[in-house]
């Protein structure tokens, strides 16, 4: 059956993805995105496309809405430290003027991308949602505080919601995929070095207790990312806030992303030493049973191989 849906935030690298995978479907979907860090081109073709900050949603919401899938926000962990102010007005305050608006619209459904960077520095690996949460950032934290209004929004007002929290989010779909400005996801900047944009990676530290002896992340298709926010649509119960983690359930070392993409790209790709980042944890893996069970997903593009080659592809077609 038909629906039409509100995607913030569309014109951006998951946020285009997921758009795409709606009109697939044969939804009607408007994206809303003030292409502050997205793109106008990134907005799937079939989509209705409304410039605007997320405060404005309200000019754009009525009853007509079935529901709303929320990706607008500020998104750099780095940038988050030194201007937290930023991020605070736009992640929580956008945040709480959306939940207004659809309140006010008469629209009770809601798929929220989080992020596992809520948790901090895991005491369990995988990750599960009844992890602590204590989050080492702005970015974690205002993340966080929006999870926290939408589940009082549910008890509240009935609201039926979902937050996604993940971590990784690589690999493209057709014409979509990642091209932040700056960059600094390790996949495409690797490719970067493919492409002679770059001499070499860094691999910031190399004796932590891992196999290889570099940190160990998980890494999530975008594409599966996309199916997830789709069941999540069916899984939102009037009055409930789901939480549910996305992963592959086993994650990748640096060194191992590292070699995957020199094989499928066939360049060598110069690695050199650096020093540690401060903050970071060895191993960070998120447990997606919950999803398996309350969504009935499991990804479906796990491996490294399909991931980086996807991601390669579209890199190679924007150059």
């Amino acid at each position: 059956m038909s629906a039409k849906y509100l995607v913030t935030g569309g014109a951006g690298y998951i946020g285009s993805v997921v758009a795409q995978h709606l009109l697939e479907a044969g939804h009607q979907v408007v994206v809303l995105d003030d292409l502050s860090t997205g793109f106008r081109e990134g907005v799937p073709e079939g989509a209705e496309f409304v410039r605007a900050d997320l405060r404005e949603a309200g000019r754009h919401l009525d009853a007509s809405f079935d529901a709303v899938l929320h990706f607008a926000a500020s998104s750099q962990v780095g940038e988050s430290v030194v201007r937290p102010e930023k991020y605070w007005e736009n992640n929580v305050g956008g945040s709480l003027a959306l939940l207004t608006a659809m309140r006010e619209a008469g629209v009770r459904k809601l798929v929220f991308s989080s992020t596992a960077a809520t948790y901090g520095e895991p005491e369990t690996v995988p990750i599960p949602e009844t992890a602590r949460t204590a989050p080492t950032n702005p970015y974690g934290a205002t993340k966080l505080a929006v999870d926290h209004m939408i589940t009082s929004e549910a008890n509240a007002h009935g609201l039926a919601a979902v937050s996604l929290r993940y971590f990784n989010v690589a690999g493209a779909y057709g014409d979509r995929g990642e091209r932040h400005d700056p960059e600094s996801h390790l996949i495409p900047l690797i490719l970067q070095v493919a492409l002679g944009r770059r001499d070499h990676i860094s691999v910031y530290g190399d004796d932590y207790p891992t196999p290889d002896g570099t940190c160990i992340r998980d890494y999530i298709h975008v594409a599966d990312l996309a199916d997830a926010h789709l069941l999540a649509l069916d899984a939102a119960t009037p009055g409930e806030h789901l939480i549910c983690n996305l992963g592959n359930g086993s994650g990748f070392s640096v060194r191992q992303v590292i070699d995957t993409v020199r094989q499928v790209t066939g360049h060598p790709i110069p690695a050199q030493v650096a020093e540690r980042r401060g903050g970071d944890p060895a191993v960070l893996v998120a447990s997606a049973a919950t999803a398996r069970d309350r969504l009935g997903w499991s990804p479906r593009r796990a491996d490294l191989t399909t991931i980086v080659t996807d991601a390669w592809d579209f890199a190679r077609r924007r150059a």
